[in-house]
């Protein structure tokens, strides 16, 4: 009905900030090797920024260690120099057109940064949450405003986006935990 506020549009949004966060997370490191770690990475590559998919394989062919084929071997130190210069602290080794890229050990003070980043990536998950929370309020109350919605329907439609919203947050909370301890599992 065209007099009710979307609720499953304020649902679905709010559930895209929580895979948004999920894929940032897989990003951050955790000891173990995972392709996702070089995903997020953009490689410069024919006058464009690419993402590293796209221009070679990633695999990985130990616990700890990534390996990047690239396929067009005119790319190769654009890729090495992607990786080298993200904040993963990864220090690549080109054997023609495979790179390696070997996972040192965290140390106590990379886990902690790496800790702070995440941090920074849930909270920014939150911050889209509690926005599309105001953007659903702000509908709601001017559809009240324009007799569409009654005083009671409004406060219902809010208390259901209010919940919606305590919701994300705390699985983005529950998400956040889980890559900490990881993060500072040793």
């Amino acid at each position: 009905m065209a007099d009710e506020p979307d609720l499953d549009d304020i649902q679905r949004r709010m559930d895209g900030a929580i895979t948004a966060l999920g894929k940032e997370f897989q990003g951050l490191r955790t000891g173990r090797a995972s392709a996702q770690l070089l995903e997020p990475i953009n490689v410069d590559a024919y006058g464009a920024m690419m993402p590293m998919n796209q221009v070679g394989t990633i695999g990985v062919p130990e616990p700890r260690m990534l390996t990047v084929q690239v396929w067009d071997k005119s790319l190769v130190k654009s890729v090495e120099k992607a990786i080298r210069e993200s904040d993963l602290g990864l220090n690549p080794q080109t054997d023609g057109q495979l790179i390696r890229v070997p996972l040192p050990d965290l140390s106590e003070e990379r886990r902690k940064e790496l800790s702070k980043i995440a941090h920074k990536y849930s909270e920014g998950a939150r911050v889209a949450v509690r926005n599309v929370r105001r953007d659903g309020i702000e509908t709601i109350r001017k559809m009240e405003k324009d007799g569409d919605l009654s005083e009671d329907d409004r406060r219902f439609y809010e208390d259901e986006i209010q919940s919606m919203t305590d919701d994300h947050v705390g699985k983005i909370d529950e998400a956040l935990d889980t890559k900490d301890k990881e993060i500072m599992q040793v």
